[in-house]
């Protein structure tokens, strides 16, 4: 979060896109960062550790559906005609792709479960939950045209302060071996891509796209995943994964059509 924020601070500052920021948008922002980053991201990969990718991912995918129901409850929203048919083959495809994409003799450390099987689950659906409440909070404000990513900026820097915090207060939430200069490249690649990189686009499709579309779109990441989980496990996905993948292309592109 630290790599994350310094690198969309910089970039807002050089675009000038921090002055689009005012002080009735501070609180909104950083609630959404306490909400989607601090607790949502927390408790997803604490459901990673748990779960594996691959579980956790199924059970994150699921904010496209919360987000889906919020968006029509409270923002008025709702899909019809071929855009409802393609987001749910979209959905449909991402969850058969994660939950039969598994090889019945699949016995990678990856798939494995540590701990209770039910507090895993929990921290997958309360990482949705998270997810679609910070996503969907944001919507009137970033219609109101603020900078995408200077508002990216201030919710990764309020996540980051709470975790301070935590880490502060809290023994178990420090490291219980030092950084290496190699997993801090890693980490720093990771917070380019999914955080600022990521996180910034979903708030830019915010401007324009409905909020409830634009986080069944971004529930596509399972599917980008499957190819990477290939490399690791050196072999071919199941016929779920590759049945899953060829409904969440077609729906996305009845989406977008």
């Amino acid at each position: 979060m630290l790599f994350a924020a310094g690198l969309l601070w910089s970039i807002a500052m050089a675009s000038g896109g921090w002055r689009s920021l005012d002080a009735s948008a501070f609180g909104l922002l950083a609630l959404s960062g306490l909400i989607g980053i601090f607790i949502g991201d927390t408790a997803l990969f604490a459901c990673m550790n748990r779960l594996g990718p691959r579980r956790s991912g199924v059970l994150f995918a699921t904010h496209a559906m919360f987000s889906a129901v919020f968006a029509w409850a409270f923002l008025g929203e709702s899909l019809w005609g071929w855009a409802l048919v393609g987001s749910g083959l979209l959905v449909a495809g991402v969850m058969l792709a994660i939950l039969k994409g598994r090889r019945d003799d699949e016995s990678h450390a990856w798939e494995q479960t540590r701990g209770r099987l039910a507090i895993g689950v929990a921290l997958g659906l309360v990482a949705a939950l998270c997810q679609s409440i910070a996503t969907l909070m944001l919507k009137p404000l970033m219609a109101s045209g603020i900078d995408a990513i200077a508002g990216s900026a201030m919710r990764m820097s309020t996540a980051f302060a709470a975790h301070v915090l935590l880490w502060l207060v809290w023994r178990r939430a420090k490291a219980v071996q030092p950084m290496r200069w190699r997993e801090a490249a890693q980490v720093f690649g990771s917070a380019a891509i999914a955080m600022a990189l990521g996180m910034t686009l979903i708030l830019q499709a915010m401007k324009d796209g409905q909020a409830g579309l634009v986080a069944i779109l971004s529930s596509v990441t399972p599917i980008v995943v499957l190819p990477l989980l290939w490399l690791v496990y050196r072999r071919r996905p199941a016929w779920g994964a590759w049945a899953g993948a060829v409904l969440a292309v077609v729906g996305t592109g009845l989406v977008l059509g």
